[in-house]
């Protein structure tokens, strides 16, 4: 009998991805669970455990291979944070901002001598990433941004602060990541930014402070990053000058759908509690999920979850279709 559409599996599209999820699943009840508890109170980064992520590939998740990478589509970059993130949602930003805001976005817009130099470490997770955007006064409003770059001779020099850095300090000794994927005024227009790669080795770059006594996602480092006339070669510069809205939007949408697939896990695990409670939790002699009310509630959040992961992983299909995903 030729297949259907009844055969179609919208969360699993493919035997790799099947396997995939499996292997995630094992992994996280391993390794990923036993911890998460622990490194969320104390708000420790694991990153013993994330440099494990790189043996399985993930770090690299959506990089071809040629620069070290899995080069697996959109659904696989969802269903990875689906399920990191249904144990430990912390640790999955962490491996968000480095698999995707920073990586992802390298293997994009880098040139090929940056590919090729920064890429393999990265994905291996010997190098840890992340994305330096928002300031202390400016979040969403990029155009906002007052840190600066100005040319001097062969490189560029920085002055900024970058305030709530996923992942811009690796360790509780201020460390800061190995490669910082940067935004940066570059000329007097509002929309003159560009996109410049820092290495940890560079001189006048710091941390500021981890940011600690955070309200949740508390596994995954935040911090302060400082750059005080710290001089960047021109060959770190990201394609051309006051390029980075272009480099923004191309990554835009991965960055957003992984995101979205985190809340999927969340949500997920947020369910379970919420079962597991109704069927312990008596009233009058029996179970809270015995009573219509609560039953309501299941309900309707499990309705409300599963219209959620359905329209998560149809736009995960679609980028793959369209290729804005890779």
């Amino acid at each position: 009998m030729s297949a259907t559409w009844r055969d179609f599996d919208l969360f699993n599209p493919t035997e790799e991805h099947k396997m995939l999820r499996q292997t995630l699943r094992q992994f996280v009840a391993a390794e990923i669970e036993p911890q998460a508890e622990a490194f969320d109170r104390d708000e420790k980064f694991n990153l013993t455990l994330f440099r494990k992520l790189g043996d399985l590939g993930l770090l690299g998740i959506s990089v071809p291979a040629k620069y070290g990478g899995s080069e697996l589509d959109a659904v696989a970059a969802a269903l990875v944070h689906e399920e990191i993130a249904a144990s430990d949602p912390g640790f999955c930003l962490a491996y968000l901002a480095h698999a995707m805001l920073c990586v992802n976005n390298l293997s994009v817009n880098g040139s090929e001598e940056q590919k090729l130099r920064l890429l393999p470490n990265l994905c291996s997770g010997k190098s840890v990433g992340c994305m330096a955007m928002s300031e202390a006064q400016v979040g969403t409003d990029v155009l906002g941004m007052e840190g600066r770059a100005l040319k001097q001779g062969s490189n560029y020099l920085v002055n900024a602060r970058k305030m709530w850095i996923t992942n811009g300090t690796i360790d509780e000794n201020n460390t800061p990541a190995d490669v910082v994927w940067l935004y940066v005024k570059t000329g007097p227009q509002k929309s003159d930014i560009s996109t410049l790669i820092v290495e940890k080795s560079f001189e006048g770059f710091s941390v500021g402070q981890k940011i600690k006594n955070k309200l949740g996602m508390r596994a995954s480092n935040t911090a302060e990053l400082v750059f005080n006339n710290c001089p960047v070669p021109q060959a770190n510069l990201v394609g051309k000058e006051n390029d980075s809205m272009s480099h923004m939007m191309k990554n835009l949408e991965i960055e957003r759908l992984t995101l979205a697939a985190m809340s999927l896990g969340i949500a997920r695990r947020s369910l379970q509690i919420m079962h597991k409670y109704a069927l312990e939790r008596t009233a009058f002699g029996k179970s809270l999920n015995q009573f219509g009310q609560i039953q309501k509630y299941i309900a309707e959040s499990f309705a409300e979850y599963q219209a959620a992961r359905v329209y998560v992983y149809d736009t995960a299909r679609k980028l793959n279709t369209s290729g804005s995903g890779d």
